[in-house]
């Protein structure tokens, strides 16, 4: 016993004088970890995972953006692999979600020009834009009244009008708690979805509670009063002129495939008139609102295809 803990301190000063190189301070295990970049917008710290890599803003750049009450880790699967294959990636934390500052934005409208102003920040002149239900909403109002600056949007979990229910508005209110349970019960297909099920101790349905439950009080309800009154969204359809896909799944209860029929129809039109390809639709089978967690190979391969369509003709392929 006395050889084996002699062993055991020995073995354990090695690691300390090891570990004792490398300083750990927030500022070095960001840059050499690589997994989150600060970025300063309107005089706010914005938090944005990418990838587990170092930002390279040389290679063709893909937002990701999160929907209500939810922050950038929702996107860990689909962020890292586009950042593992040759591209660089931003999964962003909105205002006053997960690690970025400030108090979350009363409307889609000041979300997109958030947006066009990070992207001003980091210095990007334009970005293929992924978002997940209201990050979806976010991304269509930055395509329709930014052009310019989107080179390609994936809308995930879209519908438009994206109402919320009475019932639901008012326990985001008033009642956080129980709209954590509404917003989980209809959010997922099953209580144990792959790829939670197969794995003992780990569970998607339990995980995405736990992520709601680490958000500020009253971010919710900001959230939720945002999709509900925003009513732009035909106009910005009618506005697009970049490649578009729409990715449903089929037992979506928050955001049903049906209510995202009239937005396609509208993006259909305006590719035509823009002479760029025309949407592209991947309806997911057996699958909830929560996509990105219960068909992760799905989406990626959806993603993987479009960016095909949406990457700069200048890029070699």
């Amino acid at each position: 016993m006395l050889a084996i803990s002699t062993d055991m301190a020995a073995l354990c000063a090695s690691i300390g004088r090891f570990l004792a190189r490398f300083p750990v301070t927030a500022d070095w295990f960001t840059r050499s970890e690589g997994r989150g970049v600060q970025i300063r917008v309107d005089g706010k710290s914005v938090y944005a995972y990418t990838g587990g890599v170092e930002f390279d803003g040389t290679q063709p750049l893909v937002v990701f953006l999160h929907g209500a009450q939810n922050d950038h880790s929702v996107w860990i699967l689909q962020s890292r692999y586009f950042a593992h294959h040759g591209h660089a990636v931003l999964a962003l934390d909105l205002p006053g979600h997960g690690r970025s500052e400030g108090a979350p934005l009363p409307t889609i409208e000041a979300l997109g020009r958030w947006l066009v102003a990070t992207l001003d920040a980091v210095g990007i002149a334009d970005a293929l834009l992924v978002g997940h239900s209201m990050g979806s909403l976010i991304a269509l109002e930055t395509a329709g009244v930014a052009p310019d600056r989107v080179r390609g949007i994936a809308l995930v979990g879209t519908a438009f009008p994206m109402k919320v229910s009475d019932a639901l508005l008012a326990a985001a209110r008033d009642d956080e708690p129980r709209a954590f349970d509404m917003i989980n019960f209809w959010s997922h297909s099953t209580v144990s979805a792959r790829p939670g099920s197969p794995a003992p101790g780990f569970s998607i349905f339990n995980q995405s509670r736990r992520l709601m439950e680490r958000q500020k009080p009253g971010v919710l309800a900001v959230d939720f009063s945002a999709c509900n009154a925003w009513q732009g969204g035909f106009e910005r359809a009618d506005a697009l002129r970049c490649p578009a896909l729409f990715v449903l799944a089929a037992r979506d209860a928050m955001t049903q495939p049906r209510f995202a029929r009239a937005l396609i129809d509208r993006a259909a039109s305006a590719a035509a008139l823009a002479g760029v390809a025309a949407p592209s639709v991947v309806e997911i089978p057996d699958c909830g609102h929560q996509i990105m967690a219960e068909a992760p190979d799905a989406l990626r391969d959806a993603l993987r295809i479009f960016l095909g369509v949406a990457r700069p003709a200048t890029l070699a392929r």
